[in-house]
């Protein structure tokens, strides 16, 4: 089977009270993201489309690096759902044969429902992700009173993904074109063509985050759900958790550029080194190597190396993170300090903080970056030189 997915993640979030539930974080991971890499495991699918608007494209486009996503596109969205997803659909190639309709604020979706989708659709032609209803419905009069009660045992709850055959979306969705309808949803546009729709089984986790409310049931399910991953990836191994200490210094010289945290000072002196000589990145760097047991930045990036001249240490510290990953550690936390006498430094911890945080793909609230001096003691009170300390959790 060569399957296309477009997910539908264009909307305006009116009842999210102006938060964009796209790009909120749920256990540190954003609601698309985490569609995408949900559609992504299925390996049926074999292109990705997103629709969203423009003003997020940016945004999306980086995380593609800090989450290691797979290739995808992105379209801007129409006026309606419908036609957004109708961008998207125009937007996968000639091979698609099946059409994956999915939800962006839908980010619980799991593989195994699906894929049980795909085989119904495949089956039928047409199928949509649903579930049974938990409550009694009551459809009601238009004064308000119960107009009647019907049978719960046949009232679903249809989900993404809505999942059809290429040429059937096709034929409907041209039709609705021509007869200038909007639907809902695909099902109903399918619908219209006289064509059922199977009801495969759906998942009561596969909410969509529509409302406030709904941002607390998935922190809930994103917590028990990346536990669970965390397990299995591990065999059932109990938690490691690793503390590091990084300290370095250099010395303070005239006709070099001053880099702290990723960011060029403003200033009359520069700090000298072999590499841009990033007094704080380097004790970030260590204390992340110590905690794994990994050495120092001399062990990785020694000064006789060439290569290494005039290095950006923000590039040194993805090398860094790289090789965390690689054993297996995430980070929860980075605790560090500059020490300096001159200049000040208030103004730019904001973005040092913030280069720290997307490189070691943490968010900034996970990086705390303080400056203090010396009272003018010792060799960073004088103005001799700069120094940094760095402490860190690993969590494995």
């Amino acid at each position: 089977m060569y399957a296309g997915a477009v997910i539908a993640a264009g909307g305006m979030a009116q009842r999210m009270c102006g938060i964009n539930k796209q790009t909120l974080e749920i256990d540190g991971i954003p609601v698309l993201v985490r569609s995408i890499l949900a559609l992504s495991a299925v390996e049926e699918i074999k292109e990705i489309v997103v629709v969203a608007r423009c003003q997020m494209f940016h945004e999306i486009e980086g995380w593609k690096q800090k989450y290691s996503l797979p290739p995808f596109s992105l379209v801007s969205g129409g006026s309606t759902r419908q036609q957004s997803v109708w961008n998207g659909i125009c937007s996968l190639s000639d091979k698609v044969e099946y059409f994956v309709i999915h939800d962006g604020a839908r980010p619980f979706a799991a593989k195994e429902m699906i894929q049980r989708c795909l085989q119904s659709a495949v089956e039928h032609g047409a199928a949509t992700a649903a579930v049974k209803t938990k409550d009694t419905i009551k459809q009601a009069a238009k004064d308000g009173s119960i107009d009647c009660t019907p049978d719960r045992s046949l009232l679903y709850l249809t989900q993404t993904p809505q999942i059809f055959k290429a040429d059937l979306y096709l034929k409907a969705a041209k039709q609705a074109q021509l007869q200038g309808k909007e639907y809902t949803d695909d099902c109903q546009l399918v619908e219209s063509l006289g064509h059922a729709v199977w009801l495969s089984e759906g998942d009561y986790c596969n909410i969509k985050i529509t409302t406030p409310e709904d941002v607390a049931v998935a922190e809930a399910l994103a917590a028990q759900k990346d536990k669970g991953n965390k397990e299995r990836k591990d065999g059932g191994k109990k938690m490691e958790i690793r503390a590091g200490h990084g300290y370095d210094v250099h010395k303070l010289v005239e006709g070099r550029k001053l880099i702290l945290g990723g960011e060029e000072i403003v200033w009359e002196k520069g700090l000298l080194g072999h590499s841009d000589a990033d007094v704080l990145v380097h004790a970030v760097m260590d204390s992340l190597l110590g905690a794994a047991g990994l050495g120092d930045i001399g062990k990785h990036f020694p000064d006789t190396d060439p290569k290494y001249s005039g290095a950006d240490s923000m590039r040194l510290l993805q090398c860094v993170v790289e090789l965390l990953e690689k054993e297996g550690y995430s980070i929860s936390n980075i605790d560090c300090t500059v020490i300096a006498q001159q200049p000040k430094l208030k103004d730019y911890i904001p973005k040092m903080r913030k280069n720290i945080a997307e490189v070691c793909k943490i968010s900034e609230q996970q990086v705390n970056v303080k400056a203090t001096t010396e009272e003018k003691l010792g060799f960073t009170g004088s103005g001799e030189g700069m120094s940094a300390h760095s402490v860190c959790i690993l969590i494995r």
